[in-house]
């Protein structure tokens, strides 16, 4: 197809005839050898060559339509082929003429061959195109501009995405010499053709950080020659005067290659510390140095206003703030490193509390506290963070010099008639405030150890904020008055929190005042609701919910969010013993519209969640009746009302109610609550499919069998079946269900049925364990499989010939229930999670074992892995297991339960201890600067360490503890006489009793087992 036919098809598919535009557009379809050379061709018009800017021109240009045709005519790779490939001439003949296309001496035509040259080579190198990678070097190490432009802008792409493991190192060889050579040549190449060396560069530092373990020798000697070459020219570059680079009106190309080097020092310091040792600290000079000189220049393009940033002479975004943020990132990866301590001495943070005094303006930008999108302020705040905890004693002296300095220069300035005066007052404030947690920390520190506070808050609180308050016509400063002295509450006298307080509703209650300040009136609560005395706030709390009311039925999205979460902890003041019945009556009122809105949002369901549950627990007289009267019915009908399509609607409902059930106490459902939720609820549950709806519908009912199981029991449908019965159909139906991951509410609710039903269960006991044991065969999931096995342990444990009994007496799929049961149980009991769950197996073992039953004694079960010498010390993945599986040992029931109470002996107590390795390896990880306090508490202070070992605890025994981690667990369980046993006393206890009766031939069990295992017998009963 010649050219002048392809502009004719490209100009008719602007056609506004119908069939004719169609008609074109399949024809080009076809033509991609076409296009390819319309795109070389130099006597066509522009405008179907690539993208114009005019309105007259052809919008389909044949660069455009090339691309749309390799991705949906070259290959089966791309999800978008549509069949018809090209041959492999064809191909070859494209492949060439775009790579022309990269040296055109139109830009936009070398950037759009560029992108389609990446989707070619992303699909056929190095298989079918194996020149592509020498091709693209010899274009950037020609002569001409224009092909090294082209080149750089595929290679930003390539070598993302397409070099493997073996390739990275030949390349790297070949390419890196050449890009630093383009790096150096200013006035040969273009700014933004050079910050693409330094990308491309980075993403090769990326890929042989991956290919370090699998080629460590060939990457030390890389890095050992390629880095310190790239970090002097990295040196050389930032030492340039950076003003240089926005001094161009036309555009700021200039910055790009200083934010480029700066995201690749973040890397380098990342991945080889080592190499960066000697570097650090002229980069952190450079680094205040630039935040120093360009401060001005920030101020007159983005807080002032006075001129608009001219951008790049790209389509590619250059701002100041897009060099801030990885400037401000790599000075806090290296702080937190513990790599500045020399740096970070008094001539340096002088210098910083000057820039900051100076300019503190320089964090004003739009907040939205943990929403915030990334920016200056963000990263600012972060790389304070990280200073404050490396010395923050010093820090906070800063921040005391700093802020007395900016409160001076904004008088100042507002004397001088600036319009911009407050700025820096805010900026600083919000700096400050953002550390708020650390900085309180810090003054108590000082002050038990006997020194004096290195910041005077108070005399902030007392004497600045308040004026700050009143400046209504900058209500971003007023605003911020009101947060700032909220984050620092815990500070306040009791009298001055209530006037702040006092102060913030009346924002809050004007109908004047603006949207910052009453946002920021609404967050300043939160923070007092969260940090001050509830002594402080009670006065004031009933007010405040009846001021935050109106708020939720006209805010939407993030300030809905915030006002949500302020009534929230509003809720929690005092556990809401001021509501009233009124009060409380229009809040669930509110609630519930906003609920309607916004039932699909799970974040505002975790509020609405907690609300409930906030109002439902209320002490206040009639509040909880209040609560359900007007919450349950309106829920209910939800319920009943919502399609298969919208499960949302029903799912969110039966949370709420489940929050309703959770504030109330027990026994105290009130009379009627399950008899008005029962009809939708079961109704629900037994045609709906949503896995959410299902989930959620079970931890309801096990929330009510756990507060008012009677009200169940009592329960009767039109057709005489109790509730009991409804909820063992509902079990049932999930026992069937090929989908296991609501396994753990399932385990729970049969748990609170044996535990509160009493004898009500005995009737329907066997058929529920057949169900159970038939499902065990086809179960899959660790939580899924102790869903199954636990209740069978608490049964064994509480009942334990009945249980046994019935399982003996089963027969399901030719094996004994017993049999399929102790097979499950044994295979996954270490795997348990929870610490009622854990605990209730471990002593139905004991009680199993002592039992000497002779239906378990002949039971033989999966002993320990046989080591073969194929699979010892190698590394078994999922492709190895397969070829190789593993063996076991097979053992009897008695000495698995032996080997399994034995692990738990172990992991309750001080048995085991783990020798203090001293290991010699030679690594990149940079802690050779390390401190002797750091080096020996793996890079953390003293203190800093202790703290981490409080946590976690003996060999991190408080991770496998969920009574410490997970306070949200069933308060009944927590209370349960099984939760308050003395584990290892009682396995010690265990043992030796054991021991001295020789209780199922408990001695020679004892000899089947490890030695190492033996060992920790023979302690047990020695001691």
């Amino acid at each position: 197809m010649a050219a002048a036919n392809v502009s004719q098809i490209l100009a008719d598919t602007l056609n506004a005839d119908a069939n004719t535009r169609i008609a074109a557009e399949l024809k080009l379809s076809e033509a991609g050898l076409a296009l390819a050379q319309l795109i070389l061709a130099q006597d066509v018009d522009i405008s179907l060559r690539q993208i114009s800017s005019f309105s007259s021109c052809c919008n389909h240009s044949a660069s455009i339509i090339l691309r749309k045709y390799v991705k949906e005519r070259w290959s089966p790779y791309f999800e978008s082929f549509k069949g018809n490939a090209p041959s492999v001439e064809v191909k070859s003949r494209i492949r060439h003429a775009v790579l022309q296309g990269l040296s055109d001496s139109n830009r936009k035509i070398r950037s759009l061959c560029a992108h389609t040259m990446s989707y070619i080579g992303n699909c056929d190198w190095p298989d079918e195109y194996p020149e592509l990678l020498n091709s693209l070097i010899a274009l950037i190490s020609s002569s001409s501009s224009d092909a090294v432009h082209g080149a750089m802008q595929v290679f930003t792409e390539f070598i993302k995405s397409d070099l493997t493991e073996d390739q990275i190192l030949p390349v790297l060889r070949q390419l890196l010499p050449v890009l630093l050579t383009i790096l150096g040549s200013t006035e040969q190449h273009t700014p933004l053709t050079r910050a693409r060396t330094v990308s491309v560069f980075r993403q090769c530092v990326t890929a042989l950080y991956m290919v370090k373990d699998q080629h460590p020798q060939a990457v030390k000697e890389a890095t050992a020659t390629i880095l310190p070459v790239w970090l002097e020219a990295f040196k050389v570059l930032l030492n340039l005067d950076p003003l240089k680079d926005v001094s161009n009106q036309d555009n700021w190309d200039g910055l790009a290659v200083r934010i480029q080097i700066f995201k690749t020092l973040d890397v380098i310091h990342t991945s080889f510390p080592r190499a960066m040792t000697s570097y650090v600290r002229g980069y952190l000079d450079a680094s205040l140095r630039h935040l120093q000189v360009m401060s001005e220049t920030y101020d007159t393009f983005y807080i002032s206003g006075s001129a608009s940033a001219p951008g790049s002479s790209e389509e590619e975004t250059v701002e100041i703030p897009h060099l801030i943020c990885p400037l401000f990132d790599f000075v806090s990866n290296v702080v937190r490193g513990g790599k500045a301590k020399e740096w970070l001495q008094v001539d340096n943070l002088n210098s910083l509390e000057e820039t900051w005094a100076t300019n503190a303006n320089a964090f004003v930008a739009h907040e939205e506290d943990d929403t915030q999108a990334y920016g200056v302020r963000v990263a600012g705040f972060e790389l304070l963070y990280t200073i404050l905890n490396r010395s923050p004693a010093q820090i906070c002296a800063t921040f005391q010099t700093a802020i007395h300095q900016v409160i001076a220069t904004s008088q100042r300035a507002r004397e001088n008639g600036s319009n911009a005066w407050w700025k820096p007052l805010e900026a600083s404030f919000a700096a400050i405030g953002s550390q708020s947690e650390d900085v309180l920390e810090c003054i108590e520190n000082e002050q038990d150890s006997g020194r004096a506070k290195p910041i005077d808050v108070e005399d902030l609180l007392a004497n600045v904020v308040p004026s700050v308050l009143n400046q209504s016509d900058f209500p971003f400063l007023q605003g911020r008055g009101f947060v700032f002295a909220s984050q620092f509450a815990r500070l306040l006298p009791l009298q001055m929190a209530g006037q702040y307080l006092e102060a913030a509703m009346h924002v809050i209650e004007s109908n004047s005042a603006g949207i910052p300040v009453k946002i920021s009136a609404v967050k300043a609560i939160h923070n007092f609701c969260e940090g001050a005395e509830d002594s402080a706030i009670t006065p004031f709390v009933s007010r405040i919910a009846q001021d935050l009311g109106p708020f939720l039925l006209v805010t939407t999205e993030d300030t809905l969010s915030l006002v949500l979460e302020t009534m929230s902890v509003v809720l929690d003041v005092n556990r809401g013993q001021w509501l009233t019945t009124d009060l409380s009556n229009s809040l669930v009122l509110a609630v519930l519209e906003v609920w309607a809105k916004n039932n699909k949002d799970p974040i505002f369901l975790s509020i609405f969640t907690e609300i409930f549950t906030s109002l439902a627990s209320s002490t206040g007289t009639g509040v909880y009746e209040t609560v359900v009267k007007q919450a349950l019915p309106t829920l209910c009908t939800a319920i009943a009302s919502s399609k298969p399509q919208e499960a949302w609607i029903a799912g969110s409902a039966i949370d709420l109610i489940s929050s309703l059930v959770r504030g109330a106490s027990e026994g105290g459902l009130g009379d009627g609550f399950f008899a008005l939720l029962a009809p939708s609820l079961f109704s629900c549950l037994s045609e709906a499919e949503d896995r959410d709806v299902l989930q959620n519908g079970m931890a309801c009912l096990a929330l009510i069998v756990r507060k008012d199981c009677r009200q169940i029991l009592e329960w009767r449908d039109p057709s005489g079946q109790s509730g009991l019965d409804h909820i063992l159909k509902v079990i049932a139906k999930l026992l069937q269900n090929d989908d296991e991951s609501g396994g753990l509410v399932i385990g729970d609710l049969i748990i609170h049925l044996l535990r509160r039903a009493g004898e009500a269960v005995l009737p329907v006991l066997p058929e529920l364990l057949q169900a159970m044991v038939l499902r065990m065969l086809s179960a899959k999931t660790a939580t899924f499989i102790q869903s199954l096995v636990v209740p069978f342990a608490f049964l064994a444990y509480n009942q334990q010939d009945t249980v046994l009994y019935l399982l003996e007496s089963t027969t399901t799929n030719g094996r004994n229930g017993l049999d399929i049961l102790i097979q499950t149980w044994c295979e996954n009991a270490e795997t348990f999670q929870g610490f009622w769950q854990s605990r209730v197996s471990t002593l139905a073992l004991t009680k199993l074992y002592a039992s000497g039953r002779s239906s378990l004694q002949s039971l033989m079960v999966k002993g320990d892995i046989i080591l073969k010498p194929e699979t010892k010390n190698v590394i078994m993945t999922r492709s190895r297991t397969k070829t190789t599986p593993h063996e076991f040992t097979s053992v009897p029931f008695p000495v698995k339960a032996l080997k399994l109470l034995v692990h738990d002996l172990r992991a309750g107590g001080d048995s085991a201890t783990i020798p203090k390795a001293e290991f010699d390896v030679d690594s990149d990880d940079g802690d050779e600067e390390w401190t002797e306090e750091e080096q020996q508490n793996q890079g953390f202070k003293q203190e800093e360490f202790a703290f981490l070992s409080e946590m976690l605890g003996p060999r991190g025994v408080n991770f496998d503890n969920d009574d410490i981690l997970e306070e949200t667990d069933d308060e009944d369980l927590r209370t349960d006489a099984i939760s308050q046993i003395d584990m290892q006393a009682h396995l010690v206890s265990f043992f030796k009793e054991c021991a001295s009766h020789n209780v199922n031939n408990f001695s020679a069990n004892i000899d089947q087992l490890s030695a190492e295992e033996i060992m920790v017998v023979r302690h047990a009963i020695d001691h």
